[in-house]
């Protein structure tokens, strides 16, 4: 059975005219004719009576009817999905540090929503490794992390180049030189600064041997230690703005290298409009949200 057909059969078992279902189709009476004869002889019974100048739908032709209207409505919601394609749809799964879902990413995903109500968003916090390993594993679909993937198959947007300071209270920093901080304070820093090298980059540049280290995977205990008086800690210049201006912190050295930020997500799946959508709208809004 073809569709064209089982549609001119929809029209005139709902018009009960063939006058009227010509005119909605752009067929002809005789055209008309010939596709529901063709009908009835497929499925070997007769679809429509009739009585005088009135047509009435047999027990098949109601039956058909029945079944006709129902690949229809199915017809009809696989274009409105086939159309949604054009456009983004579905579920944004987006895995990023909590640093950044704090600072940055809240703006954003406020504005991404109010662009694409139809889209339902899923945000995962968790530390830059972790969020590689969802996009590999397509547990995530974009990934925002400090540093680099390191994985071939992932596509990575830089976002921001962002100043790593070695910073302490300012307490600590009046009451001892800087040679007796560095020898005699624990260090601090972020757990995957350690795989990146810029621990070991920190402490060559400074020629620090540091009596302790303590390694989190948050820098904003980071940041509360380091006011806490704990000791020495490496850390983003942008969470501690504030700190730095008001001179509850102080700045020990400045690394070299930058922290690279980047919007992740995999090669093969860069084509598909959600995650292109979401993409352009970080890209492009990240100089407003960081304050650059």
């Amino acid at each position: 059975m073809e569709l064209r057909t089982l549609k001119t059969f929809q029209v005139v078992a709902d018009q009960l005219n063939l006058t009227k279902a010509a005119e909605m189709l752009g067929y002809t009476q005789p055209t008309i004719t010939l596709q529901i004869q063709t009908l009835e002889k497929e499925i070997g019974h007769p679809l429509f009576n009739r009585v005088g100048k009135k047509t009435f739908l047999t027990p098949a032709g109601k039956m058909m009817k029945e079944h006709v209207d129902k690949l229809f409505a199915v017809v009809s919601q696989m274009d409105k999905a086939i159309k949604m394609l054009d456009g983004p749809y579905g579920t944004l799964v987006v895995a990023a540090p909590e640093y950044y879902w704090t600072h940055y990413l809240s703006q954003l995903i406020r504005s991404y929503i109010h662009h694409h109500p139809q889209v339902k968003l899923k945000l995962v916090s968790c530390n830059s490794a972790d969020a590689v390993n969802m996009i590999t594993s397509n547990e995530a679909d974009i990934g925002i992390i400090a540093g680099v993937s390191g994985k071939p198959e992932v596509e990575s947007r830089l976002l921001e180049q962002e100043k790593l300071l070695v910073v302490t209270s300012r307490e600590i920093y009046e009451k001892h030189d800087q040679s007796y901080i560095m020898e005699h304070f624990p260090f601090i820093y972020k757990e995957s600064y350690n795989l990146e090298g810029l621990h070991s980059q920190s402490i060559t540049e400074l020629d620090y041997h540091p009596a302790a280290a303590i390694e989190s995977s948050s820098e904003e205990a980071i940041k509360i230690a380091a006011l806490n008086h704990t000791g020495v800690a490496l850390i983003s210049a942008n969470l501690i703005r504030e700190e730095l201006a008001s001179g509850l912190l102080v700045p020990l050295h400045q690394l070299e290298q930058r922290l690279d930020t980047h919007l992740i997500f995999l090669k093969d799946r860069s084509e598909e409009t959600t995650i292109r959508s979401f993409a352009e709208l970080v890209i492009e809004g990240w100089p407003e949200a960081t304050g650059r």
